[in-house]
């Protein structure tokens, strides 16, 4: 991850491009093409390159918005997608199960956030999403959305409940939704931060077990001058980058 000025950004029909990586959406093959061409950060710098693509298998129309104010919005594109990677590691090469999605906003997280917990986990008949919020005006939120294969989204009227597990290994806590007789179990660790955990949880919902993806995020702890520090080194800028001509 590097933060880059406006020079190298450019944004064309089907293509958005950041530095030397790009995304590109092929209309005729309704897949997206990731290019990544980038170098790694501290503690092993190296050379990172190669192709992602993802095949959705619909594109949902939900614009979420995360705030009353509308300052912060989660697009899920594609909650249900087949995903294959090829990059220059060995054994970076694998396709499988995946997702796309983004945030946008007018505003910093850590501006109207403490804290938040996001699982995606999916089914036999598509995917599960959910969402608790944590607000700096103490106001909590919760949505929960079901995603079914080609795309259609419609709201969970009885979402499980929301079940403590283990807290990461920076001790941060970690809830999601799971059935009352089944407890959620991180399987795999996939990032550990002093103020955000990103592993592959398992749970059951609505009867069915399912392995997801899930994060937790202190907005608390990323306010702290500090960590700030930390992640500038973690997270390179290059506001002089520009494209060859």
């Amino acid at each position: 991850m590097t933060d880059r000025g406006k020079c190298a950004l450019i944004q064309e029909p089907h293509k958005l491009t950041i530095g030397p990586s790009s995304l590109i959406w092929d209309p005729s093959k309704k897949e997206l093409v990731i290019q990544v061409n980038e170098i790694s950060s501290l503690p092993i710098i190296s050379k990172l390159k190669g192709t992602i693509t993802l095949k959705p298998s619909g594109i949902t129309n939900v614009e979420l918005p995360l705030t009353k104010e509308g300052t912060h919005i989660w697009r899920p594109f594609a909650p249900t997608a087949e995903i294959k990677v090829n990059l220059n590691k060995p054994e970076w090469q694998w396709k499988g199960h995946g997702y796309f999605d983004a945030n946008f906003g007018t505003r910093a997280l850590e501006q109207d956030f403490d804290y938040w917990t996001w699982g995606r986990f999916p089914s036999g008949k598509g995917t599960s999403c959910f969402y608790d919020l944590e607000l700096r005006n103490k106001e909590k939120y919760q949505f929960e959305y079901h995603f079914e294969n080609n795309g259609k989204a419609e709201n969970i009227d009885r979402a499980p409940q929301n079940s403590k597990f283990s807290s990461s290994l920076w001790g941060i806590k970690r809830q999601t939704r799971c059935d009352r007789n089944s407890e959620p179990r991180q399987e795999k660790s996939l990032l550990d931060a002093p103020f955000y955990s990103r592993a592959t949880v398992s749970t059951s919902i609505k009867g069915e077990k399912t392995i997801g993806v899930f994060e937790a995020l202190d907005l608390r702890r990323f306010r702290n001058p500090l960590l700030m520090f930390m992640l500038a080194v973690r997270v390179p800028r290059r506001k002089r980058w520009k494209h060859k001509s």
